[in-house]
């Protein structure tokens, strides 16, 4: 029996699901293995490799759309809509150094199956927002589409949003479509120093509010700073993004401050600062050179600060996201990855939460993402039973048995 299958194309993909059926086995689907390490550890027969389905098929920069195939490298995508002064809205973010200590490795096809989103989430909406249409196989082996190049186009079902997220445990995705828009001309971020948590959930609430259109709004305590090479001293740290044409920006820029007087003077950073700056929060670098388990916390971003004040009781780090609605929390190693904390943290503020990393053991023995109730569990399992009735793409990837 093969350990490894490599479809060159969407009727090898169809075959290899057809022969796993056949023959009782079961599939991990992976692209380039950039985010392998998100989950619940495979145990599956045989890996479909899905890097050689690579390319991108369609790319008309005056309707905004692009096609690519599943195993299309980030990296190649993001210099072509670059060429045409256009980029991913929705910020894909790169997991890649954080996980495994390399960059550049991810695809397409495993942005979307994890929508993964970057600090911009808060304007522009999340991948699946920009996710427009998709060829697919199913547990069945049965080839499938949804969607089309324009929203309009999407009737019925809109399968993309149910396959955003699912981590490869519903269909085999050979080829997606999605949407692109212009570049900003330039940005600026303007920083606060100084604020304690709850202050800087204000400051970034009062930001989000106003008419200047903040693209990305982080607040880092000062611990977390200080390990930002670009920003010196120990002290914390609140970031606010301005993007576009740079009349608009500098405009902008002085309005926030204005706004934000009562919190403390504000500085501004030039355009090349704040691109790196944002990438590290984007893929949350500042924690790859831990060795203990990150989470990555969801909730509202009035009830983030009682969720990071349990990660720092129990010795955790943190930094806040999305205007405070994001919460990446760096935990000791123990046997539990924090857990025990942190779950009931969460339960009490509202939101979920994911363990982004630990090792394969903990997260084989841990929820890696919120456990669900009954009623969501039956309701996840006939939504399985109903793609992959043989359960035979990426097993208990997310939860046991589904």
């Amino acid at each position: 029996m093969p350990d490894r299958l490599k479809p060159r194309d969407a009727k090898d993909v169809e075959d290899a699901v057809g022969w796993a059926l056949a023959e009782g086995k079961t599939l991990e689907i992976v692209g380039q293995g950039s985010k392998r390490g998100i989950g619940r550890p495979s145990q599956s027969d045989v890996t479909l490799d899905l890097s050689a389905l690579a390319g991108v098929t369609l790319y008309e920069p005056e309707e905004l759309v692009l096609s690519a195939r599943a195993g299309t490298a980030m990296n190649e995508i993001e210099r072509l809509v670059a060429q045409a002064n256009q980029e991913l809205a929705f910020e894909p973010a790169d997991y890649g150094l954080l996980l495994n200590g390399t960059l550049g490795h991810g695809t397409i096809g495993g942005v979307l199956a994890s929508n993964l989103s970057g600090p911009r989430r808060i304007k522009a909406g999340a991948a699946r927002d920009h996710f427009l249409g998709m060829s697919a196989v199913s547990g069945r082996g049965e080839t499938f589409k949804s969607g089309g190049r324009v929203v309009k186009n999407v009737t019925g079902y809109d399968l993309c949003k149910l396959m955003a997220g699912s981590f490869g445990t519903l269909s085999v995705m050979t080829e997606v479509t999605i949407k692109t828009l212009p570049r900003a001309e330039t940005e600026t971020t303007v920083l606060l120093t100084g604020l304690d948590d709850q202050r800087a959930a204000r400051a970034m609430t009062d930001a989000m509010g106003s008419s200047c259109d903040v693209s990305g709004a982080a607040h880092f305590p000062a611990a977390v700073a200080a390990r930002m090479a670009e920003l010196a001293g120990e002290r914390p740290v609140t970031m606010f993004r301005l993007e576009g044409v740079a009349p608009s920006v500098a405009h902008r820029s002085r309005a926030l401050t204005a706004l934000l007087k009562g919190y403390g003077a504000a500085e501004t950073i030039d355009a090349e600062m704040s691109k790196g700056l944002w990438r590290t929060i984007r893929d949350v670098r500042l924690f790859a050179g831990d060795s203990g388990p990150v989470w990555r916390v969801s909730t509202a971003s009035t009830n983030g600060f009682a969720v990071a004040s349990a990660a720092a009781q129990a010795g955790g780090t943190y930094f806040f996201d999305w205007a405070g609605g994001l919460i990446w929390i760096a935990m000791p190693p123990s046997d539990d990855a924090g857990n025990a904390v942190l779950r009931p943290a969460v339960a009490e503020a509202g939101g979920h939460a994911t363990l982004i990393r630990a090792p394969a053991a903990i997260r084989a023995a841990v929820p890696v993402f919120d456990p669900q109730d009954a009623g969501v569990a039956a309701l996840t399992q006939r939504v399985k039973t109903s793609f992959d009735p043989k359960g035979i793409l990426n097993p208990g990837r997310m939860w046991p048995g589904v």
